[in-house]
């Protein structure tokens, strides 16, 4: 088993606000001792959300919400690692 952790950083790579916490949740994460990798999640969000619009506007998706487009960047973000593995 492999844990899978999202990166948050800026456009730039640049660690962003966050990633003190989630450097913090890797290292308790560690207590199971699993393998451990991160996955760039910059933008995972803007082409979620540009994918989910699009099936929208082919009529095979409905209504789009932040979860909505949280789940499908948590997609992205596996098919990145999956693709990189």
């Amino acid at each position: 088993m492999q844990l899978v952790v999202g990166m948050p950083s800026h456009a730039d790579g640049s660690p962003s606000d966050i990633q003190a916490a989630v450097d913090a949740f890797i290292e308790e994460l560690g207590c199971y001792e699993l393998p451990i990798d991160t996955v760039d999640e910059r933008y995972t969000s803007v082409d979620a959300e540009r994918v989910l619009k699009d099936a929208r506007a082919a009529g095979t998706r409905g209504r789009i919400s932040k979860d909505t487009i949280d789940s499908a960047a948590a997609v992205l973000i596996a098919e990145r690692y999956l693709a990189g593995s």
